[in-house]
């Protein structure tokens, strides 16, 4: 069986591959190389010479054939025709096929691939990078490693590609958001619809519609015809063969239409439009629009937000739900705008408003929302749902991106219209009406953080306002005998006083009694989610789906914290999520795909400059680089080889003690002036060779023994031999640990391996990290009571008093050198 490599390797090996190989050519140009070739990688591996394939893979038209192309020289020509003889084996008279999908890009321009040795180079380097990756290796059922290596490299290409040409891409973590908030989920059936407008590559759609795990019909239509064949190839890889995405202006010529010539009408609606298009009516007859898509007004002739917004609803079935993702001015906006906004509104066609972080989409920094839009009992509808997530985010080199928990809390939130304080409310249309139908979610949550207002008696006189600490009731109520340990009453009624230094602070919380048995129910709570899960850990076998393992797992872990004072469920949520991004998931995919013993399995590096794949080594033992993909070397020192390695930390303490001896005698006795001065190298080192040589001089010069040079020379070199000595008997024992160690891999039972990953890697890591949010608690006090004590340690009157004396004391100074102040 072939070994299979990481996803996250696979992944950024094929990006650092392709990304090297573009020299100067945009990556917005680039992709559509890299993507085409993947296309037919993966076409040809699933459907070649498969009888009743849904792709004929023909004679001369394969990526085998184009591995044959490798080094020739008309190597660009004859790659466009092996496309064109692909896309027309697959293109029939009057249905749509790969012709115009797969051969937008042409392999033989010089002026992005270069001229003659340099194209033929290039696109050979590009052929192998695809040519040795066997996906099929990593196939386990529910995983589209492909597609989402295309996914991937789709994303990496919109980050790359600057301010015009990265709308291609929806971020995967908005599309998850869009899809679940309206409604898409294990209930939805395959009949049911689901309509992009704007679709670029696709990707939006194939997030929503991998929210259904029945199925679902997908529909979409895009303008550029570059992006219109990434969308058509991604359907394919992700394996929506059948998805009808169509070319054109939606706006203009929309394709999907009943008999009637009316609108195609869908069950959901999930788009993300160019923001704020000016000729979005070029070809649209604004006056007596054929579609009726108007009929609550006309946008501005040079914004087209609402255009794509009002087509949507057209487009949507009278129960249709929609996701639409809009610039914040469509809240906000007069005249035109202003109309349509209050119609939409008066007739409940808004169900919710998410207003998203800055800086999240490519091709735009500015802020934008989601608007929901549900037809189902609108004419019922009295109120708006509104989320503000705006500042739930993590940066991500220039772009910032929404985390797990994030995406969890929006769609927990709207989904179950939950009321969270400077977040969340419901908001009734007479408030919405009252505000003149402005939407701008400002208006009626307030994010922003309390402000924190200083106590000017406090310092004056001070003491520490009773205010302050009672606004940390939240911890008291936690920590009931905490409060009375830090304050003490001070001088006057509403003042206390510190009575813990603020170095001891976190220390002194921490020891405390009641944030000790705080600390132990957070690790019940732990224990009772790692027992209730083990047995299905332990039931991981080969073909188990891990996406459903994680789910379960995370949804029950949420619930658990929910109701745990000072943690937010969702931080714990984010803690095994990110773990999960890290490591677990690629170790229970590779368990998935070769099972535990096979996954287990020590290996030899791989080192294939041609695909970047550079791993580092987790044991090297002698000329042998070894690779322990999902045991680390350490877990089988930490339980079968303890005794071994605390006497190989006792050495190497000895060895750093004799290291520490030789340093600190070489510096006490080097320098110009020192006895090692005359054995110091032109690097200014001294070294083993140069106080040989050193002592050979002076042993020539018929020195005497108890000269004090020599006598330290002498030193130096016992010192050093000694280091020698000590690093070698390190370096030994080092050496047959991990012989042992690697040894010890090949008696492991599956049971012995199912313990390691489980109980030693996967649940001491989670609950490592999750203590770790027990210590934030301790932290955030800690913090909010040293801001306090050092705010009103010294009253005003005492700082003008040292203020006094000081600028006394320098007055004197000056006097005595004849100085006056005036």
């Amino acid at each position: 069986m072939a070994m299979a490599i990481k996803k996250s390797e696979l992944y950024s090996s094929l990006w650092r591959s392709c990304d090297e190989l573009r020299g100067g050519m945009d990556a917005s140009q680039y992709k559509d190389y890299v993507l085409t070739l993947l296309f037919v990688k993966y076409v040809s591996d699933k459907y070649a010479g498969k009888p009743n394939a849904l792709l004929d893979i023909p004679e001369g038209g394969s990526f085998d054939d184009m591995i044959k192309l490798k080094g020739d020289k008309e190597i660009g020509d004859k790659i466009n025709k092996l496309i064109r003889r692909l896309a027309d084996a697959n293109t029939s008279e009057g249905h749509e096929g790969l012709k115009g999908v797969i051969d937008q890009a042409d392999f033989n321009d010089e002026s992005k691939l270069g001229r003659g040795k340099d194209m033929q180079d290039r696109l050979t380097k590009l052929i192998a990078i695809f040519e040795g990756l066997d996906f099929r290796a990593n196939r386990v059922e529910g995983d589209d490693l492909l597609g989402d290596a295309y996914e991937y490299l789709m994303r990496h290409f919109a980050t790359e590609s600057g301010k015009s040409k990265g709308q291609f891409y929806t971020p995967a973590e908005v599309s998850r958001v869009m899809a679940q908030v309206v409604g898409i989920g294990p209930d939805t059936r395959p009949a049911q619809s689901i309509y992009d407008p704007t679709c670029g590559s696709g990707s939006l759609l194939l997030k929503a519609a991998s929210e259904a795990p029945r199925g679902i019909t997908i529909y979409g239509q895009e303008m550029d015809n570059a992006t219109w064949s990434l969308a058509k190839m991604n359907m394919i890889l992700h394996g929506y063969p059948t998805a009808e995405i169509w070319r054109d202006n939606t706006l203009a010529a929309p394709y999907f239409k009943n008999p009637d010539d009316s609108l195609k009408t869908f069950d959901f609606a999930v788009a993300n439009p160019p923001f704020s298009q000016k000729n979005w009516s070029n070809g649209v007859n604004t006056a007596r629009d054929e579609y009726g898509r108007f009929e609550y007004g006309v946008p501005p002739a040079k914004n087209g937000d609402y255009a794509f917004l009002l087509h949507i609803i057209k487009s949507l079935k009278s129960t249709g739900k929609a996701a639409v993702i809009l610039p914040h001015g469509v809240l906000f906006r007069g005249n035109a705008e202003a109309d349509i906004r209050r119609n939409l509104v008066r007739r409940g066609l808004i169900k919710g408003i998410i207003g998203l972080p800055p800086n999240l989409f490519y091709g735009t920094g500015i802020p934008a929302c989601i608007i929901v839009i549900d037809k189902e009992n609108a004419h019922a509808r009295k109120s708006i749902f509104m989320i503000d997530a705006s500042r739930g985010f993590i940066k991500d080199g220039n772009k910032n991106r929404l985390r797990a928990q994030d995406i969890r809390k929006i769609v927990d939130v709207f989904n179950n219209t939950l009321r969270i304080p400077h977040y969340s409310r419901m908001v009734p249309l007479t408030e919405i009406e009252a505000n003149d139908y402005n939407l701008n979610i400002p208006r009626y949550i307030d994010s922003s953080d309390p402000e924190d207002l200083h106590d000017l008696d406090a310092h004056l006189r001070g003491g520490i306002p009773q205010r302050d600490v009672d606004e940390l009731h939240a911890y008291w109520e936690v920590f009931p005998s905490l409060c009375d340990t830090l304050f003490a009453p001070g001088d006057r009624h509403g003042y206390l006083m510190a009575q813990v230094e603020p170095r001891d602070l976190k220390r002194v919380i921490q020891d405390n009694a009641d944030f000790q048995a705080y600390a132990g129910r957070v690790r019940d709570v732990f224990d009772a989610w790692q027992a209730a899960h083990k047995p299905t850990l332990y039931a991981i076998t080969q073909g188990s789906q891990p996406n459903e393992i994680i789910h379960a797992l995370a949804d029950d872990l949420l619930e658990r914290y929910a109701d745990i004072p000072l943690l937010d469920g969702y931080d714990v949520y984010q803690r095994l999520m990110t773990y999960w991004a890290e490591t677990m998931q690629d170790d229970l995919y590779l368990i998935s795909a070769e099972g535990w013993v096979e996954a287990a399995r020590p290996r030899p590096i791989i080192q294939d400059k041609e695909k970047k794949i550079q791993e580092t080594p987790d044991l090297v033992i002698g000329r042998r680089k070894i690779k322990t993909d999902l045991i680390p070397p350490a877990l089988i020192v930490a339980r079968y080889f303890f005794t071994e390695q605390a006497e190989l930390e006792r050495l190497q303490t000895a060895a750093d003690m004799v290291t520490s001896e030789l340093e600190s005698f070489i510096e006490e006795h080097s320098g110009e002036e020192g006895l090692l001065a005359d054995a110091t190298t032109d690097t200014d080192k001294v070294t083993k060779s140069s106080v040989r040589a050193r002592i050979k001089e002076l042993q020539q010069d018929n020195t005497t023994d108890d000269d004090e040079e020599l006598v330290a020379l002498r030193k130096c070199l016992m010192l050093s031999d000694v280091k020698a000595q000590a690093d070698s008997i390190v370096k030994a024992a080092q050496s047959a640990l991990d012989e042992r160690t690697l040894a010890q891999y090949g008696k492991l039972t599956e049971d012995d391996i199912k313990s390691l990953v489980i109980e030693d890697k996967w649940l001491t890591a989670l609950q490592t990290s999750i203590n770790e949010e027990v210590g934030r608690v301790a932290q955030r006090l800690t913090a909010r009571v040293t801001e306090l004590e050092e705010r009103y340690a010294e009253p005003v009157p005492n700082i003008e008093a040292e203020v006094k004396a000081l600028s006394e004391r320098v007055a004197g100074h000056l006097a005595r050198m004849g100085l006056v102040l005036e």
